[in-house]
């Protein structure tokens, strides 16, 4: 899912994997009524060193997000949040916000940090606003976030009830950071190279490390005039029909609705439109829109997924008048994710939310890949919840993501995506 937290707030809210289906630690944690397990009853978490640092010219890559990616000017307040092993970008980045007279905050963290932060702090304090993360909104222009968490399982055993009160104590600050048109821009996007997330793509990890320099390294003004190609025929469209082999079969409406995109520049237009127009997440390479309320039947299956590491086979979501109206799934991970589920009192969790288009030329996931992600040209991607940064008007700070490679969309009764291949 799609929400940011600023990590100098991480005294009191934390960045939580509920990204349902996919695993990725990109949520808040939450918290309620039971009793925080001691920190020695949960593994053990280590912040290995990314063996990828060295792939691509770390100045350059700073000065590049710094300048067009977060289009950061004089006077504007920078902070920039990452895992301790990526130091040297980090000041980097920093250094390079200081060259053009904005102010930056660096702010580290680890993933020890973020599981006692956890587990350590008793659930009484769950529902606490996050006084830091409110003050803050009101301070920063610029918020850079290195997702680079290294332990796909560190909040296993967290339970489903405090994660569902931390996560809605964290919306009144995602609020106020999109109310306040923070513009944000996250280095990962769901492929910073770790050893675990390169074995589920089917790739050894240096493989995956260069994939993901290489797809930070795309010509961001080719990427844009591809977007806005894309983006053009998207918002010409207005009837949605999404299939695929493993029994997808998904129709909804877009008509009238906005369509934005992660190409790696912020322009003036974008910082005049504010909302999920000033964020991006590089690797860059999307464009998205969300379904007209009240749209979308039919169903979606998601072959394969992950929650905390564990395998879920054959996710089937049924969608009736852009609800989820019915869930089945299978393996080891299916229960926990659906506890979790299950736990979050608020309807804004079932509707149908986004959809997402991966347009990057530089990714490509092996072939056969049964386990998908954002960016790659003619990937697809649905969701239900939060979707402000997709242009929608839900921010429940949770989503239900399912990444669909191999799939098949039309526009109106034309080819749009055609197994796996953008038409365009």
């Amino acid at each position: 899912m799609r929400h940011h937290i600023p990590a100098a707030a991480l005294a009191v809210a934390i960045v939580f994997a509920l990204s349902a289906c996919q695993g990725e630690p990109t949520a808040p944690a939450a918290t309620a009524d039971a009793a925080a397990p001691a920190a020695d009853a949960a593994p053990a978490a280590t912040d290995a060193p990314a063996s990828s640092a060295a792939r691509t010219d770390l100045d350059q890559l700073a000065a590049r997000v710094v300048s067009q990616s977060a289009a950061i000017k004089e006077g504007d307040v920078v902070l920039i949040s990452g895992r301790t092993h990526d130091a040297e970008l980090m000041e980097n980045l920093a250094v390079e916000a200081r060259k053009l007279g904005a102010f930056p905050l660096v702010s580290y963290n680890s993933d020890r940090l973020s599981k006692r932060l956890f587990f350590d702090v008793p659930a009484e304090y769950d529902s606490q606003q996050d006084a830091l993360g409110m003050a803050l909104a009101d301070v920063v222009d610029v918020n850079i976030e290195l997702g680079n968490t290294t332990t796909e399982n560190l909040f296993e055993g967290a339970d489903p009830a405090r994660v569902a009160a931390r996560n809605k104590a964290f919306e009144p600050m995602q609020q106020a950071f999109t109310r306040n048109n923070v513009r944000f821009i996250e280095l990962g996007n769901g492929l910073y190279p770790t050893a675990w997330r390169a074995e589920r793509l089917g790739m050894s990890e240096d493989a995956l490390a260069d994939l993901f320099w290489k797809g930070v390294n795309v010509d961001y003004a080719q990427l844009q005039a591809r977007a806005d190609e894309v983006g053009k025929a998207l918002s010409a469209g207005k009837e949605v029909h999404v299939t695929h082999a493993n029994g997808t079969d998904l129709t909804f409406s877009i008509a009238g609705r906005p369509v934005l995109s992660s190409d790696g520049m912020l322009s003036e237009a974008d910082i005049a439109r504010g909302g999920g127009a000033v964020q991006q997440y590089l690797p860059a390479g999307e464009v998205y829109t969300t379904p007209v309320p009240g749209s979308g039947d039919g169903k979606l299956v998601q072959t394969r997924g992950y929650f905390r590491g564990q395998q879920i086979d054959n996710l089937t979501l049924s969608f009736a008048g852009g609800q989820l109206t019915g869930m089945t799934g299978s393996g080891p991970g299916y229960a926990g994710f659906k506890a979790e589920y299950d736990a979050i009192d608020d309807a804004r969790k079932s509707a149908l939310g986004f959809i997402d288009f991966g347009i990057n030329p530089n990714i490509a996931l092996p072939e056969g890949a049964s386990v998908g992600t954002w960016v790659p040209a003619g990937s697809v991607t649905i969701g239900t919840g939060g979707n402000t940064w997709a242009g929608g008007d839900s921010a429940i700070p949770y989503s239900l993501t399912v990444h669909l490679p191999g799939s098949t969309v039309t526009v109106d009764g034309k080819p749009f995506v055609e197994q796996g291949a953008l038409k365009l």
